[in-house]
């Protein structure tokens, strides 16, 4: 019962880490990368699916991505949707390929980047501070209802604040790697 609790919050917590990882993912660096494209869809006969399944995407060099489409007739239609995005890119369209070089981020730019790359840091940690306190809550219902001591009751919360602590300091490595990015020129 108790590895039970311990086992669901270490889950909760890694997929909190995940969910971090994958938020920080779509924020752009100076350098390249297909996950940029993501959250572009484009209007695929009459369905709006994402870009990665209309079209390959793939790293050129350290700052163009080449967009190619599956179906050459949606060439114009996929680069509108990249026009339209609110990433602020110009694709280049070269036959059926379509090039988006990225521009190199200001000095400005990249320390707002760096606030909103805390304010996620901050939502992961509130994330895995929540987990902590629903197990919490859960020893105490079983120790309310006698099903364990309050020894063990104290036992099991200390070694869910030990996962908590791990977790949130996992929180902190991905930010600053993320920060470090995100400074480089």
């Amino acid at each position: 019962m108790l590895e039970d609790i311990k086992k669901d919050a270490g889950t909760r917590m890694r997929k909190s880490l995940d969910a971090l990882r994958s938020e920080l993912a779509k924020i752009r660096t100076g350098r390249a990368h297909p996950s940029l494209l993501e959250h572009v869809h484009v209007d695929y006969y009459g369905s709006e699916v994402p870009i990665n399944q209309a079209a390959n995407v793939v790293v050129e060099d350290a700052r163009t991505l080449a967009v190619t489409p599956f179906d050459k007739s949606m060439t114009q239609t996929i680069e509108k949707a990249i026009m339209t995005s609110d990433l602020g890119l110009n694709p280049t369209t070269a036959g059926t390929v379509i090039r988006i070089p990225l521009p190199p981020l200001t000095e400005e730019r990249r320390r707002d980047l760096g606030k909103v790359v805390h304010g996620e840091g901050e939502n992961a940690k509130i994330a895995i501070r929540n987990i902590r306190r629903d197990a919490n809550q859960s020893l105490k219902e079983l120790l309310k209802e006698k099903e364990i001591s309050e020894d063990d009751e104290r036992r099991a919360e200390g070694e869910i604040q030990q996962i908590t602590d791990k977790h949130v300091g996992q929180v902190d490595e991905i930010v600053a790697e993320k920060e470090k990015e995100l400074m480089e020129i």
